[in-house]
């Protein structure tokens, strides 16, 4: 036993050893949690002598889970690692033995978004809907909405209708809404579906309904474990806490400074309330970092301390001093990029090989002009959770349209002819190739020469040919950005983006339009479009580099669970970090905790940088809240922003945030809430339009609704 306690600190021996009962360890970022977890269930099964089948390890990744069972067998030597999964895999394990309680075969299917995307097009197609009707990624937040919010008690009609009743109720939905609802718990049932929400709902609804098998699981579950109890929404609570109820033997480990996914409905009330919830809890605090520098705590505790909803504590160091946290203001995002390429140098100089620096970001389009400095520079790179920019698809679709202007490539052809649909499908791209193979011509030739041809009736063919030929004519002497802005609107990608609610992409295009007008500023006015095309190709075609040592790209929520020993958070700036979407001091504490997290990954180097100028909109650049909340003691400058920007920061900050509905401890409206306004007097909250900052009230005085600005106060009734 001594031989495997040795080596924990204090509070890990003690999170380690204290088996009975509910448990509650606040594990700060760095702080060995990971290893707590892994050692207290080699506890149990090494000395206590409990069959690992007998214990459930819930972690929220199935990365995570994976890693947790690596460990456990490593301390164990036992391949049965007991139940170490998501809450959605444990369920899965649930149903393949219990389904039958569902009349469901236990070879049902787990619902992935392709497959759901799958079922609602067939959908669409059925029943005569459109993209205008609703894009797909909105159904899908429709369906999980109504799943989770509206109409919480669906499951009873996938569970308890006949196929044919179901059916019928779909047959008979006349809004949209209902359509695609109704016919997707229809094709869900038809095909013995799942998606993420049943696994969980099914699960709960055996466990009420069956007490037999309830308390079989009850029973067999001595002891329950879960990690990152920051970000357990309720389903989840309440799987916890009908599994928990037989042994009563809990253990929980969070940190309420990491909850990054109340966008996904964590609660992290669960974890700061547990021993109100589970009276006679233990709670054990885990506050000694393992990871980082003193330098980058000092940071990383500034920052944090700035949330007012939070339990307060600090992260301690246990490592001896290193450099200091740098923070740099750039010209421009050009400059920040060569900047942070210059300082990957330095690090290469000094031994530090490229696979220890990770570059993290908010958001992906704020890779680009790292991507380039990365480039310029020679330094090798890989995008995780993601792809790099030149190689996103509206990226390159977008370089199509302007290289087909330009050459009438058959490559760009092939890519853009048919987006967006223009019914130029596989038939017609073969007769189109076995033509221009006989005449030895472009396939674009191939297609002026033939769109008269019955085959190209019903299509699009003259239209795009049209679109090309027009732009083709002019496009010289113009500005490469405007044309390309011009040629995405006439041509409709855009709009197609618009309509499918692709904001992730438009943000994508923007960044291009954005570096297309940086080009041309930067290299006068000799840009041409070919000179512009030849400059993206170097880009795109740069060399791969022959082994793994690369600078790892991701976005932060990405980087949750990792360190890296150097870490570069770029992007500084109001607007990008933190997100131009907060709306609410709620969220804007989020975004606070996100950064924490950003920082903590840094093992023994930290940079953060900023630029100066514009955003796509013409929106000033701002230096991020964040700086000056970790403010002048704990940051070294190699280039600080002048005084006059950091004053008109701040005013911007006050400014902004002044009219948010939750600032200064005032309440957010739902829905549906009875509210007086001084003027207008009772009326009724119908929305929230977080964009315009305001409500949609209807009046009881009044036919029609009305948009209030949040800076008129409503008072509640």
């Amino acid at each position: 036993m001594m031989d495997l306690l040795q080596g924990l600190n204090d509070a890990q021996r003690q999170a380690v050893t204290t088996t009975e009962g509910c448990v509650r360890v606040i594990a700060g970022a760095g702080s060995g949690k990971t290893r707590a977890l892994s050692y207290r269930f080699a506890f149990l099964v090494n000395e206590l002598g409990i069959v690992p089948g007998h214990i459930l390890c819930v972690t929220f990744t199935n990365k995570s889970a994976a890693e947790m069972r690596r460990r456990i067998h490593n301390l164990t030597g036992d391949n049965d690692t007991g139940y170490v999964n998501t809450f959605h895999g444990f369920c899965v394990s649930v149903l393949q033995e219990d389904c039958h309680a569902v009349q469901y075969p236990k070879n049902f299917l787990v619902l992935d978004n392709a497959d759901i995307d799958a079922m609602l097009q067939m959908i669409y197609e059925e029943r005569g809907l459109t993209l205008r009707n609703m894009t797909f990624s909105a159904a899908r937040d429709m369906i999980e909405m109504r799943k989770l919010v509206h109409e919480p008690e669906y499951y009873a009609d996938m569970i308890t209708m006949s196929l044919e009743r179901l059916k019928r109720k779909y047959d008979e939905a006349a809004s949209a809404a209902d359509i695609i609802f109704y016919g997707y718990l229809y094709q869900e049932k038809k095909c013995f579906g799942l998606d993420y929400n049943d696994l969980i709902k099914f699960s709960l609804y055996i466990f009420k309904e069956h007490d037999d098998i309830r308390l079989k699981w009850q029973r067999r579950l001595e002891y329950i474990m879960i990690d990152e109890f920051q970000d357990i929404d309720l389903l989840q609570y309440e799987l916890m806490s009908v599994l928990w109820g037989y042994h009563k033997n809990l253990f929980i480990v969070g940190d309420p400074d990491q909850t990054i996914y109340t966008w996904r409905g964590a609660n992290v009330k669960y974890l700061l309330e547990f021993d109100k919830a589970f009276p006679g809890t233990k709670t054990i605090v885990m506050m000694d970092n393992y990871r980082s520098t003193p330098q980058i705590l000092a940071a990383a505790n500034a920052l944090i301390d700035n949330n007012v909803c939070r339990m307060a504590k600090s992260l301690r160091p246990t490592l001896p001093d290193g450099d200091a946290v740098v923070c740099h203001f750039a010209e421009s995002p050009q400059a920040e990029g060569l900047w942070m390429a210059g300082r990957m140098k330095a690090l290469r100089e000094r031994g530090v090989p490229y696979k220890d620096m990770a570059v993290l970001y908010r958001a992906h389009y704020v890779t680009r002009t790292v991507e380039e400095a990365l480039l310029k520079e020679h330094i090798p790179y890989v995008i995780y959770s993601g792809v790099q920019f030149f190689s996103r698809k509206e990226i390159k679709d977008a370089l199509s349209y302007l290289r087909i202007i330009a050459y009438k490539d058959d490559l760009s052809f092939r890519r853009i002819a048919n987006v967006p649909k223009r019914n130029l499908g596989k038939r017609r791209m073969a007769f189109l190739q076995e033509y221009a193979d006989t005449r030895g011509c472009s396939l674009y030739e191939a297609l002026v020469e033939t769109m008269d041809d019955g085959l190209f009736k019903g299509t699009k063919a003259r239209q795009f040919a049209a679109l090309v030929e027009s732009f083709a004519a002019e496009y010289e002497g113009r500005p490469v950005s405007e044309v390309l802005s011009a040629i995405l609107d006439t041509s409709g990608y855009e709009k197609v983006l618009r309509t499918e609610g692709s904001q992730e992409r438009l943000d994508n295009l923007a960044e291009l339009k954005q570096a297309v007008y940086e080009y041309e500023t930067t290299c006068g006015e000799e840009v041409t479009l070919e000179h512009y095309l030849s400059h993206v190709a170097l880009l795109t075609n740069a060399d791969a580099a022959p082994d793994d040592d690369k600078v790892k790209l991701m976005t932060v929520h990405a980087a949750k669970g990792l360190e890296f020993p150097y870490v570069f958070l770029c992007g500084l700036n109001e607007g990008i970090f933190p997100s131009r979407k907060v709306r609410t001091m709620q969220a804007m504490e989020e975004e606070r905790r996100l950064a924490f997290v950003a920082l903590t990954r840094a093992e023994r180097g930290l940079y953060l940088s900023e630029a100066d100028g514009q955003h796509f909109d013409g929106a000033v650049r701002y230096p991020s809240r964040f700086i000056l909340d970790m403010g002048p003691d704990v940051l070294a400058y190699d280039n600080p922003p002048p005084d006059s920007l950091v004053r008109a920061t701040r005013d911007y900050i006050e400014y902004s945030s002044k009219y948010w509905p939750d600032r200064e401890g005032e309440r957010t409206f739902a829905s549906g809430q009875r509210v007086r306004h001084a003027v207008f007097g009772e009326g009724t909250v119908i929305d929230a339009d977080m964009d315009r900052q305001a409500y949609v009230v209807q009046f009881d005085a009044m036919d029609t609704a009305r948009m209030i600005s949040f800076r008129v106060k409503l008072k509640a009734l």
